[in-house]
């Protein structure tokens, strides 16, 4: 019973966890973070070693070898589970900084960016149209790593917003752009190099998504000015998580594993590209469906606000 309640407690929640998390890899990262916790290892270790796991995915992508390319599924799966574990170990051990919260998302970042190299170079000496082409695949590549960033942005945004009427701010890494940027204001290069310059990358990376969101940015200055105590009513928080919980499986989706197993398909198929394919069209989609009804929730929310239903 005592290791199940642990199991729990390492979750984030279960209104935002996906099945093939809970059903693979959160109970892998369970055990991956007992063991560093007993190892006394923190959670920023288990990510910068994920970093170098998921680096070795894309290197072996490269080859046009089935072997070499199932040797990168486990090395990108087992990368996943170290991303898992470092959250879970976090939540154990109440480890919690904002420097973990950029490294965590940088890791992805790397992880794909080696994925993307190793694709392109590999479509450059396998593919006949893009031995003729040999730019086209490095622009499609930079376009979808674009694409790639804002719905990676945007998935963990709403994520965050609805653990925050979950479980109020202690259970949320939501942050406000302006606040990051008086934190930002008082660091100076000379004396605070690496932090200001961590804090730069991510101040910058919350502007874009508010910029994306005016209408959710609206309804969290509303709820500010109404409730500047942060005590806002248990009915609204019961209401508005009820409108975004439907939302939840569209952010998993933009996330990592259905990206993955795109990519685990392109690769078995010999046809890379597709997986830059899938990016572009299936995940833009929903990227634009999400952003388009959740900015219609808050706008709904914000009005009644204003009309003093709570």
């Amino acid at each position: 019973m005592k290791e199940t309640s642990g199991y729990k407690a390492s979750l984030k929640s279960m209104d935002t966890e996906e099945h093939i998390d809970l059903a693979f890899y959160r109970p892998i990262g369970y055990m991956w973070a007992c063991l560093a916790k007993r190892l006394g290892i923190t959670p920023n270790a288990i990510t910068i070693a994920s970093i170098f796991l998921g680096i070795g995915a894309g290197v072996a992508f490269y080859f046009n070898d089935i072997w070499i390319n199932i040797i990168g599924v486990v090395l990108l799966v087992w990368a996943n589970s170290f991303d898992s574990a470092d959250g879970q170990l976090a939540r154990m051990t109440k480890q919690y900084s904002r420097l973990g919260r950029i490294l965590d998302g940088l890791s992805g970042d790397l992880w794909f960016l080696s994925i993307y190299i190793a694709i392109c170079l590999r479509e450059n000496y396998t593919s006949h149209f893009f031995m003729a082409h040999p730019w086209l695949i490095w622009v499609i590549a930079v376009v979808t790593g674009l694409c790639h960033a804002k719905q990676a942005a945007m998935a963990d945004y709403y994520r965050q917003f609805h653990l925050y009427f979950l479980k109020g701010e202690e259970g949320s890494e939501l942050e406000r752009a302006f606040s990051l940027k008086r934190k930002l204001a008082k660091l100076t290069w000379r004396h605070n190099f690496w932090q200001k310059l961590t804090l730069s990358f991510y101040t910058n990376y919350t502007l874009q998504q508010e910029a994306t969101t005016p209408a959710m940015s609206r309804l969290r200055t509303e709820l500010s000015q109404r409730f500047p105590d942060g005590k806002i009513p248990q009915s609204f928080r019961d209401a508005f998580r009820k409108a975004s919980l439907p939302l939840m499986k569209y952010t998993n989706i933009l996330s990592f594993n259905w990206r993955t197993i795109a990519l685990f398909v392109a690769i078995f198929l010999l046809m890379p590209w597709l997986y830059f394919a899938f990016e572009l069209t299936v995940l833009n989609v929903i990227l634009l469906m999400m952003v388009w009804r959740h900015e219609r929730i808050c706008k709904r929310f914000t009005q009644e606000l204003k009309d003093g239903k709570y």
